[in-house]
């Protein structure tokens, strides 16, 4: 069964970033900011109570040490380093989690780290090293490091289509720093072409293989909520 995942937590002392409490009826995993792109400690625990509350699962979602830029700039760091990153984050939102009774779903690393570890296996065995200490699956992408790296450490593998980011004709995603609004009902078509046939149009108009164990929904896109209801919506009519 398709899940809808979304990125959220990402508010940060007074500064706001997305809908969270609109966004949270309409999904079934987020994926929360651990201090290190986005959020802080307060904004944590707050996102942790309203997950709960809507009876959503919750996973960590870890970045690059990079708060100024979101986490969607690449940094080079040894690997014991940055699994050592990763599991400081990790461990914070494990804490909030143990306090409200619920348990660590997944890891999802966030932004550049994503898309380093898709690429470079490097960085996929960190975050690895990471998973071995918590014992859960970790959110990616087909056809990358994440499959190969995250399957050969025996590390279960939730695949994602990601409804409002393109697709380069290499079956990558194209991250940028800021995401434009989207098109609720193309948005919903591709969702429903992915989960059906498991491809793709990149942004050239190339079919490109993908799996949609989950289907990923970003809080900071500008018309966010719309999107991830219209995904539901597809969503629940496949299964009808």
């Amino acid at each position: 069964m398709t899940t809808i995942n979304c990125d959220m937590g990402e508010a940060f002392g007074l500064y706001l970033m997305g809908d969270d409490e609109a966004l949270m009826p309409l999904i079934s995993v987020a994926n929360v900011a651990c201090g290190f792109h986005a959020s802080d400690f307060n904004h944590m625990r707050k996102t942790v109570r309203l997950a709960k509350a809507h009876r959503v699962e919750v996973g960590a979602h870890p970045s690059l040490p990079d708060l100024q830029g979101f986490g969607r700039r690449e940094m080079k760091m040894p690997r014991e380093e940055l699994a050592n990153c990763i599991i400081y984050q990790v461990g914070a939102l494990k804490g909030f989690l143990e306090a409200e009774g619920m348990a660590l779903n997944h890891l999802k690393p966030h932004g550049s780290l994503y898309g380093m570890a898709a690429r470079e296996e490097a960085v996929a065995h960190a975050i690895c090293d990471a998973a071995d200490v918590f014992h859960v699956p970790i959110m990616g992408m087909i056809g990358t490091c994440h499959e190969t790296v995250y399957s050969a450490r025996g590390h279960g593998l939730i695949a994602e289509f990601y409804a409002d980011l393109d697709y380069g004709d290499d079956g990558r995603l194209i991250i940028t720093r800021e995401h434009q609004a989207v098109d609720p009902a193309r948005t919903a078509a591709r969702c429903r072409r992915a989960i059906a046939e498991g491809k793709t149009e990149s942004i050239n108009g190339k079919d490109v293989v993908v799996r949609a164990d989950s289907i990923c929904v970003h809080s900071d896109t500008p018309n966010a909520v719309d999107v991830a209801r219209a995904v539901r919506d597809a969503i629940d009519a496949g299964r009808g």
